[in-house]
């Protein structure tokens, strides 16, 4: 069987893609420092626009390639042994998210508990922020339940109401599975679908370069030395929570659980991880994700199952470790103490609602949703939501990169506990030694 060790190496335009990515990083950041010093707005509108137009490229393909990934993996799952073994690996799928997402939780809780992070912190958002906060804070746990069940098929999709195609999906994949081959003229037309988007967002990808050099360039045009303000202590705490769990955390299970080498791990999905990080977009990564899981070793069934249910349900980063740190940040700032039943409440939060960061607000709705279940006032919500929207772009760059991280390691994980991990491999040499030379 081919090792991971074995696999082809990178090729030339994987590596100058890193390279330009990373140049894009270094130019933008010094061209929106000096737009921002010399208040050059002509400079500052063009960096803007030429990130805006990157996200809407990226954005666009994201709601057709998460339901057709959806359906594409639950009707791939035909190819896995049966019904008894789609429903292993998928229970088994959902535990380790379970798990590594309270194992990521707690981390946050730590980090924001010992550097007691918020204490002596004052700034005061706007009031126009104030009030366009509060009234997307409003909703509670049974509106979240009912808004992702759908009232109209197609608004779903054009409103972009990621939550409820992600349920259209899920049902249509099951039914679909369920009809097997009466279904297959929709499986085949789906599947070739899902292969036309992921070819429209590859090319898109090779745009990322630019629209790195856009988006973080109108950040450091819009915030400037804000960066290095008061909130420091935030950013620096989310980014070391993500850390522990990206480069700690998934390698010991990769390696104890999943016999996976990190090195081999993280070989195999640095462009992912990489991409994430610019692009802040976990459904945009999607192709890249499921990618480095089948060069890992993952049958490609399952990875098509695996990679995109993560892609909508396990974000570490967005749904555990920066709301658990973001919210004992606001507790303190506001001087409000937390106890143990706030921390316990921040775990159950995290663990069971992670379901609600699908899309490019999940961050939002899991911080609301988290400070809401600690009980804090209104006003603070709305404040302590304000003042982390000014630093959200640097933040949001982390959080994806963990998201991704994990959405790439659990179906390795489980792939290796149930003994799948490196069969397609392992049956391509077989039927190689077949053909004579």
């Amino acid at each position: 069987m081919a090792t991971q060790e074995t696999r082809r190496p990178r090729s030339r335009r994987t590596t100058f893609f890193g390279i330009a990515v990373l140049a894009g990083l270094v130019l933008g950041a010094l061209l929106g420092f000096v737009a921002k010093q010399a208040e050059v707005s002509w400079l500052a509108t063009t960096l803007s626009r030429i990130g805006d137009v990157f996200v809407s490229l990226v954005q666009f393909t994201v709601i057709p390639l998460v339901f057709t990934a959806i359906v594409v993996g639950i009707t791939s799952l035909r190819q896995l042994g049966g019904a008894r073994t789609a429903a292993r690996l998928g229970g088994r799928t959902l535990m380790w998210f379970a798990t590594t997402s309270l194992i990521a939780v707690l981390i946050g809780i730590a980090i924001g508990a010992v550097g007691n992070l918020g204490s002596g912190v004052t700034v005061t958002p706007s009031e126009d922020a104030v009030s366009s906060v509060a009234e997307r804070a409003q909703g509670d746990w049974w509106s979240f339940v009912q808004s992702i069940v759908p009232t109209n098929l197609f608004t779903a999709f054009a409103e972009g109401q990621i939550l409820q195609v992600v349920f259209i999906a899920l049902l249509v994949g099951a039914a679909a599975y369920a009809l097997g081959d009466r279904a297959e003229a929709f499986v085949t037309v789906n599947r070739a679908f899902f292969d036309i988007i992921q070819k429209v967002l590859g090319w898109i990808i090779w745009l990322a370069p630019l629209g790195v050099l856009g988006l973080l360039g109108n950040a450091f045009a819009s915030y400037g030395n804000e960066f290095f303000a008061p909130l420091l202590s935030l950013i620096v705490a989310v980014y070391l929570g993500c850390a522990l769990v990206l480069f700690v955390v998934y390698p010991i299970l990769l390696r104890t659980v999943g016999g996976t080498s990190p090195v081999a791990f993280f070989r195999e999905s640095w462009t992912a991880l990489q991409f994430a990080f610019v692009s802040q977009s976990s459904g945009a990564t999607l192709p890249l994700s499921r990618q480095a899981a089948v060069n890992l070793g993952v049958p490609r069934g399952y990875a098509s199952f695996a990679v995109p249910l993560g892609t909508t349900t396990k974000m570490d980063g967005c749904a555990a470790i920066f709301p658990a740190i973001t919210t004992i940040f606001i507790a303190n700032m506001f001087g409000i103490s937390l106890g143990f039943g706030d921390y316990l409440l921040i775990v159950l939060v995290a663990v069971f609602g992670s379901l609600a960061t699908a899309g490019t607000t999940g961050w939002f709705t899991m911080l609301t949703l988290t400070l809401a279940a600690v009980n804090l006032p209104a006003e603070v919500i709305a404040t302590g939501v304000a003042i982390v929207f000014a630093i959200n772009p640097i933040l949001d760059m982390m959080r994806t990169a963990t998201n991704v991280a994990g959405q790439i390691a659990v179906p390795v994980i489980v792939a290796s506990s149930t003994g799948i991990l490196g069969e397609e491999a392992e049956q391509e040499e077989s039927e190689q030694d077949l053909v004579p030379a």
